[in-house]
């Protein structure tokens, strides 16, 4: 199928129209359209609202707005960079679509407005299409009618390119819209247009009004060097500070003209790579930004924008409410604003990042994980300050937390696209393969990726240098299992009928294309699991354990005294002091999921020998986690250490580690040891709180202690896979179903209640949450994996009220 066609074919779903279906087109001409239909987004997730194509060099842009009605408001109030702040009442994408756009609100109660940001696509050219946002201001409640806002879009230009205003407008400023001009290698030729908008401007009687007028557009271009241009708001402050100082140098203080006459700009339009688009309103306003490819033919007109928004937002909710159905008791219209909420967010969180990044190697070679103090020489080794910047790297990911985490997190990615993959399979797959590409020959991946100055800014130093020996729970072996299980289904059923269609499932909808996406990560995936194995490895041998298998043992390389950071578990108890004898038995349940994913991937794929293979190590694991962390005492499994006389010893802190076996689908359903563990799940005195799973017993002494960071809180990416097992469990016949059935329905009851009614009091979704009231605690705007909230709101009813012949 020509490329052409399949364009077409994409843009008719930003307009709901239907697509034919016709012969199934190559991968090439799916991937080419997935990425013109995704070149661009809101992808500097890390701003209010900022706009950047899918490419390293390019145009991006990002929105500025305060309040101007006296001196000291933009010093409180300027807005560019999320931030963890009391005065705005929670911000976010209401609707959200990574191929059509959507709408973003911010309450910000500090400047007494509420911004909309629209954002919208068309697909089309060769180009990645065209983009609108339209940008509203609206006076909250308790705001004076004359309220002063100023704002400015901020335009840059990376790379080879140029972009520049057409005209000078008047001599102090434009009367109507501003349109630029501009090209680049990966975008073409382009037009960018801020329109004049709707709303009043502020008058004064000063006599500067002659010279600043606030019905005046203002563009202030400039040149800086990429490594400066990222720093938007100390750019606008230095230009505005060039205005005050005028100010303040030409007149006395009782003489002073209004605040929203002294933060200007200086008209200058013309050559550069910044450029700055300042407007002053007075009450409520609109404007659009409209960016328009040449490829695609026809500019687009603020009429245009008008329909495209409503077209967007029919198709998500209508979308939403088929992919994501909620099941009782979550079924009222507050819970499907409350879900839309959380979605959107967390795939308007995706962004895109390049840049390098700071990696020490000289592990391998300045101290030994093995030695009897290892932690003390890796703080030496680290302390010397031998990492290096390697790169440039790409990476198109999901961020935990626009204002505190505007980064990629290797294990929470996995997390974040469970959702993700019920909406769009495509943009989950690629951002697994995005993921991949910055895995190095061993198959270490980094489990922070820190792109660039930008991204390094925002995160403390000690944190910022990646490790190779360092692993992270890997969570994507799920998505990509989900997938091949969706691939074998569509396979069987024969597609649906949308064969070139539909980018948001032409992988499931083209089994061949599927088939082939899985081919070329296998191997990729079995790279990582093969340096799980080596680089983890724990030891056996040395200390005479009796187990099964004497290979399969798994050690977190990287731990300290207080943390294990590699395990995504920071500060969870582990046995005291260190040892290099030690065994961890989550790390082991780990390596157990990505052997028991792969023997899934290989036989969906005909290797027979790889899945002999991998059975074979799968039931060493098996074996092993009962010989080496099983305690028949505590009824859990444990982490292990060994005894003054180095004997094998089991430290058992009950929480989420001793429950990883079971989560990670471990435990045969009819095992004795599935009831010791549902017993422990369903223990008030231990770990079951009316919030969720604790992440540890409340009896252990080391509960609420220390940072308490992983040591009481309930945090939804385990409570998520506690309660599918759970459902699993509940699903089979056998002799905990209906203790599995009861906890399923209460757990999911009290993690739903939990996160909706803080989201409804704060605006947010939290990291974690207090086991005692249910509290959103810790980082704000957490719409990372707690936003897997949705998908459990859309899990099966199995409460009381159904029969139990239904099950």
């Amino acid at each position: 199928m020509a490329r052409f066609a399949l364009l077409l074919q994409v843009a008719a779903l930003a307009t709901g129209i239907a697509a034919d279906a016709g012969q199934s087109p190559a991968a090439e001409d799916i991937d080419h359209a997935n990425n013109e239909s995704l070149l661009w987004g809101p992808y500097k997730p890390n701003l209010y609202f900022g706009v950047r194509p899918r490419s390293p060099n390019g145009l991006w842009t990002g929105l500025m707005w305060s309040r101007a009605d006296s001196y000291s408001d933009p010093q409180h109030g300027f807005r560019y960079t999320c931030e963890q702040r009391d005065d705005i009442h929670g911000y976010g994408w209401d609707e959200y679509d990574a191929r059509t756009g959507g709408v973003q609100t911010i309450h910000d109660e500090k400047n007494l407005i509420d911004i909309t940001t629209s954002f919208v696509k068309i697909p089309g050219g060769e180009h990645g299409g065209s983009w609108a946002a339209r940008i509203k201001g609206t006076l909250r409640d308790g705001a004076p009618a004359d309220l002063k806002t100023m704002l400015f879009y901020f335009i840059a230009q990376e790379g080879v390119g140029e972009v520049a205003p057409e005209g000078k407008g008047g001599k102090f400023g434009f009367d109507d819209d501003v349109t630029f001009k501009g090209n680049s290698k990966s975008l073409g030729d382009f037009t960018l247009v801020v329109t004049k908008g709707e709303g009043k401007h502020p008058t004064s009687q000063h006599h500067i009004s002659e010279t600043r007028k606030g019905d005046k557009t203002l563009v202030h271009s400039s040149a800086y060097s990429e490594d400066v241009m990222w720093q938007g708001q100390p750019i606008v402050f230095s230009q505005l500070q060039e205005s005050v100082s005028y100010i303040q140098k030409n007149y006395a203080a009782d003489g002073l003209p209004p605040a929203w006459q002294v933060y200007r700009v200086e008209h200058r339009p013309g050559e550069g790579n910044v450029h700055v688009v300042e407007k002053t309103f007075q009450g409520p306003f609109e404007f659009d930004v409209i960016f328009s490819s040449a490829s695609a033919g026809k500019a687009m007109t603020s009429d245009d924008v008008t329909e495209q928004l409503k077209l967007s937002s029919k198709s998500f909710s209508d979308r939403f409410s088929r992919i994501f159905d909620f099941k009782a008791p979550f079924t009222a219209a507050k819970y499907h604003a409350f879900g839309k909420s959380m979605f959107s967010n967390l795939l308007g969180g995706v962004g895109y990042f390049h840049g390098h990044q700071l990696i020490d190697r000289s592990y391998a070679t300045e101290y030994d994980e093995d030695s009897e103090r290892f932690w003390e020489e890796a703080a030496e080794a680290r302390s010397r300050g031998a990492q290096k910047l390697e790169g440039p790297y790409e990476l198109y990911t999901s961020v935990p937390s626009r204002p505190f985490f505007p980064r990629g997190f290797l294990w929470d990615e996995g997390f974040h696209l469970v959702p993700i993959a019920d909406w769009d399979i495509n943009v989950a797959l690629d951002i697994v393969r995005s993921w991949y590409k910055t895995m190095d020959d061993d198959g270490w991946i980094p489990r922070e990726q820190i792109l660039g100055p930008e991204a390094r800014s925002r995160v403390p130093e000690e944190f910022q240098v990646q490790y190779p020996h360092y692993a992270n729970p890997p969570t994507l072996f799920l998505i990509i299992e989900g997938f091949m299980k969706r691939l074998r289904e569509s396979k069987a059923d024969g597609g649906d009928g949308q064969a070139g269609g539909n980018l948001y499932t032409a992988y499931l909808d083209n089994p061949e294309v599927g088939e082939k996406y899985v081919k070329e990560m296998y191997p990729l995936l079995r790279r990582q699991y093969d340096w799980f194995r080596k680089t983890q490895r724990g030891d056996i041998k040395s200390y005479d354990r009796e187990a099964y298998s004497t290979k399969e043992a798994y050690r977190w390389k990287g731990r300290t005294e207080t943390h294990v950071l590699p395990s995504g578990l920071d500060d969870y108890p582990r046995p005291q002091p260190p040892h290099p004898g030690e065994l961890h038995v989550d790390l082991m349940s780990w390596v157990g999921l990505m052997a028991k994913s792969l023997i899934n991937i290989a036989d969906a794929l005909g290797m027979k020998e790889d899945v002999a293979e991998l059975e074979r190590n799968l039931n060493a694991i098996e074996r092993n986690l009962d010989d080496l962390h099983w305690s028949e005492k505590e009824g859990c499994y444990c982490d292990a250490t060994v005894d003054d006389f180095e004997e094998h010893q089991l430290v058992c802190h009950k929480g989420y580690v001793s429950l990883s076996p079971f989560f990670l689908g471990l435990i045969k359903h009819d095992s004795p040891k599935m009831g010791r563990i549902l017993d422990l799940i369903g223990d008030e005195d231990h770990i079951f709180s009316p919030h969720g799973i604790r992440s540890l017993s409340k009896q252990d002494p080391l509960y609420e202690t220390g940072e308490n960071y992983w040591r009481s809180p309930v945090w939804m990416p385990m409570n998520y896979l506690i309660l599918t097992e759970l459902h699993n469990v509940a699903s089979h016949k056998g002799p905990f179903q209906e203790k599995a059935r009861d906890l399923y329905s209460r757990l999911r009851k009290n993690l739903v209640d939990t996160v909706y009614k803080s989201w409804e009091e704060t605006g947010f979704a939290w990291e974690q949450y207090h086991p005692e009231t249910g509290a959103g605690q810790r980082t704000q705007h957490f719409t990372g994996w707690t936003s897997l909230v949705v998908k459990i709101m859309a899990m099966e009813d199995l409460s009381e009220s159904r029969g139990k012949d239904e099950l």
